[in-house]
């Protein structure tokens, strides 16, 4: 029986790797540059080569390891094709290439669904069978578990949380294409774009007219402090999110909602928030679930790599 198993969390300027027991324990970790020129050709090299490093390092025996589990910022396709603009990647055989230099098992997913998959598995999630996840960040990604397994739908993509509609009134795009996504308001840069919007709209005195680079963690600490137009705008960023979460939850029906990436490092004041509103607008049997804050931080792409694997 296989011992071990390998996650790869595949991002656009690094690849965080780790080595872990089939039982869930993280034996080591570690991070190389993701090198993306040449529309990323040497991304999957660079990989395998550290990858193969590791197992000579440790003297693994290749019959021992379950395999290589990859999480990519893009879309896998059915047929084991990725398209991953950060990564300059087009129906990319990633998965072949990577079997063909490692000579091991490997399975690939997006990496928001990843991280879904890693909290339900080691962290705030664990014990739990139903539960969607939200990572709020440069984007909104997103995954959902049912039934202990990660459900990616037919095109691969299911978990797109961040381009749910909550706006329809909105004339500006999202990166999408289309406009009024929930990405476009409750992302980090979304958080921004907010400030900007009632920055416009109002005289009030505030300390964020004298701050030149915003960022979400700025504006989370003046509303924190009680700014009054920096608590307008975390108002409305969690109005936003807590709408575009009981959409999601009205129809899975989930145990849990857990509330990741970076964003979510603000912790219980950005969850009391999301909480007062998605209640105000979820379905009563669903209007009292659980909603956490995910706890493996940027360690959960690479956990649910493994389980990824095991759940093959």
């Amino acid at each position: 029986m296989a011992k071990y198993g390998y996650g790869v969390d595949i991002g656009g300027t690094m690849v965080k790797m780790g080595l872990f027991t089939t039982e869930g324990e993280l034996l080591e970790k570690w991070s190389i540059p993701t090198n993306i020129e040449d529309e990323g050709v040497n991304v999957i090299p660079d990989i395998a080569a550290s990858i193969n490093a590791n197992i000579e390092k440790h003297t693994l025996d290749k019959k021992d390891i379950i395999g290589i589990g990859m999480g990519v910022p893009g879309i896998v396709e059915k047929g084991g094709f990725i398209t991953c603009v950060n990564l300059g990647w087009k129906d990319h055989p990633a998965i072949t290439r990577m079997r063909e230099r490692t000579g091991l098992n490997v399975r690939c997913e997006n990496d928001a669904n990843l991280a879904a998959l890693g909290e339900v598995w080691q962290g705030a999630g664990k014990g739990k069978k139903d539960v969607v996840m939200i990572t709020l960040g440069t984007g909104v990604g997103g995954g959902i578990v049912l039934d202990g397994k990660l459900r990616s739908g037919f095109h691969g993509s299911a978990g797109e949380l961040g381009h749910i509609p909550v706006n329809p009134r909105e004339t500006r795009l999202c990166n999408c294409g289309n406009r009024g996504c929930l990405e476009f308001y409750a992302s980090a840069n979304g958080n921004v774009r907010l400030a900007k919007d009632v920055l416009n709209e109002t005289d009030m005195d505030t300390p964020l007219r004298s701050i030149e680079h915003l960022d979400s963690k700025i504006l989370w600490d003046l509303a924190i402090e009680g700014d009054p137009v920096a608590v307008d705008i975390s108002e409305k960023f969690c109005n936003y999110l807590g709408l575009g979460l009981a959409m999601i939850a009205n129809i899975i029906d989930p145990e849990m909602i857990l509330i990741g990436g970076g964003v979510s490092r603000t912790g219980e004041p950005l969850r009391a928030k999301i909480e007062k509103y998605y209640r105000g607008y979820a379905f009563k049997p669903v209007k009292h679930i659980d909603i956490a804050i995910a706890t493996l931080g940027n360690d959960a792409g690479i956990y649910g790599c493994v389980k990824y694997l095991l759940d093959e």
